[in-house]
């Protein structure tokens, strides 16, 4: 049957998975052990490096990884602004940015950059230090000598006003020497926050030895995120309209509405970043039991009988048996189970599967029961949100058998259906939070074409 030899393969890669991670995991331990033991830098520091470390051990998600990365890099050398930039073949990708003099005056530009591009050239202070892996640092990026062999992009500044001075661009690689990306700093300050006119050499020893530990902790995000991309790719395959941009503006959205549902309940920023990661590779493979689902059905230009309809709506069995399917289960297998399986019920309890009984467990090819869904608070919290998030992000983009509505439109029924079908206060959130996630939404759907380093 080719649909269980479907199942059969995702369920091996899933095992496949857990076994590269287990080990990845051992060395990045054995890298922050390592830096304990070697790492000459005053105690407090080298004591935050540490902790830092456990922390970037614990995350799987590529883009909250890279995020955090961004963040403590500036936090170790006290700098104003940085972007992190990852390969992508010819190009180099500004995969995040942040900006605290932007942010003081209103003008943020947000953490996420839309995924824009330079070309991979020597002739830039990111493409020089991306190829030759040596890092550059400089006091004035506008005075950089016309025979140094690279220049700085200053169209970031020119948009937005900002005046870039001293920049630390430090490369992220394997342990083998495989180019991973860039970490951008700019504009250092002292600890007490009087600003420096260039990094010293204790802030490139730092960053040295927190690029190891970043560089580590993004080959393991990578191996996570590269699974997940094979596998979604196997749903396109069956079903064109589970796409890889899909997947990520589903995840993109649940992250932002959990971390403000979390922070309403006075989540402690380690747990709230733990259970966000969790919650953003979940959303990613919501949809995945549909590969157990026949083309004939998924592949289906017009409206399903409802025998057809019965039949799709096993995906969410399916999906959380797949994330069920290793012998040793993770917080984040259990986070999976949850979304695949409920994602599709609603607040109003119309929704299905609702309660799965130990016999529709166990045969997976049975029609769901006419039943009542699972209601409120008794749908968990994870698949709420992404049961918002994914309902979103189909009315807003274009399908066979229909065109995107306008922006206007999809609030609007949002909105209406707040207390039917999404729960009344993650519709709030979404609300107060758009700005964000027209950003996830952009940043997911095309690239552009400009970057500062």
């Amino acid at each position: 049957d080719v649909n269980s030899s479907r199942t059969l393969q995702v369920s091996q890669q899933l095992r496949a998975r857990n076994t590269e991670l287990q080990e990845l995991n051992s060395m990045f331990r054995q890298s922050v052990d390592a830096l304990r033991d070697k790492v000459d830098l005053q105690g407090t520091r080298l004591e935050t490096i540490g902790k830092v470390g456990v922390e970037l051990s614990e995350i799987q998600d590529l883009n909250i990884l890279m995020d955090h990365i961004l963040s403590e890099a500036r936090r170790l050398v006290h700098a104003e602004s940085g972007a992190i930039l990852t390969r992508d073949h010819a190009d180099l990708v500004v995969r995040y940015r942040q900006n605290d003099a932007l942010s003081e005056k209103g003008r943020s530009s947000g953490s996420i950059a839309g995924g824009l591009r330079i070309p991979l050239s020597a002739n830039s202070i990111s493409g020089r230090v991306s190829l030759t892996g040596d890092y550059i640092n400089v006091d004035d990026v506008y005075q950089i000598p016309k025979d140094a062999g690279f220049r700085f992009l200053t169209s970031f500044d020119e948009r937005t006003g900002y005046r870039t001075r001293a920049m630390l661009v430090y490369p992220l690689s394997t342990p083998t020497g495989d180019p991973l990306g860039v970490l951008q700093l700019a504009n250092p300050s002292t600890s007490s926050g009087e600003a420096k006119a260039r990094f010293d050499n204790d802030d490139i020893k730092i960053i040295r030895n927190f690029a190891s530990m970043a560089s580590l902790a993004l080959e393991r995000a990578n191996l996570t995120r590269s699974l997940i991309m094979r596998m979604i790719a196997m749903a396109e395959t069956h079903d064109p309209e589970e796409t890889g941009a899909h997947v990520n503006r589903v995840a993109g959205y649940s992250r932002i509405l959990f971390e403000a549902w979390a922070n309403r309940r006075g989540f402690g920023r380690v747990e709230m970043a733990r259970q966000r990661d969790r919650l953003s590779i979940a959303a990613m493979l919501h949809d995945v039991g549909k590969i157990g689902i026949p083309d004939s059905i998924l592949k289906k230009p017009g409206a399903l009988e409802p025998d057809e309809y019965k039949m799709v709506q096993r995906h969410t069995l399916i999906g959380a048996f797949l994330c069920h399917a290793t012998e040793v289960q993770t917080e984040f297998d259990e986070v999976s189970h949850v979304v695949a399986l409920h994602h599709h019920e609603r607040w109003d309890g119309s929704g299905y599967p609702g309660e799965v009984s130990e016999e529709l467990w166990r045969d997976r090819t049975s029609e769901i029961p006419e039943q009542p869904g699972l209601s409120g608070e008794d749908i968990p919290i994870e698949a709420r949100i992404v049961a918002l998030a994914d309902v979103f992000d189909a009315l807003s983009s274009s399908r066979s058998y229909k065109n995107a509505w306008p922006e206007e439109r999809v609030l609007k029924e949002i909105q209406d259906l707040s207390g039917k079908h999404f729960d009344p206060e993650l519709v709030e959130i979404f609300m107060d939070e758009i700005v964000r996630i027209r950003a996830v939404q952009t940043a997911f759907s095309h690239d552009s074409s400009e970057s500062n380093g």
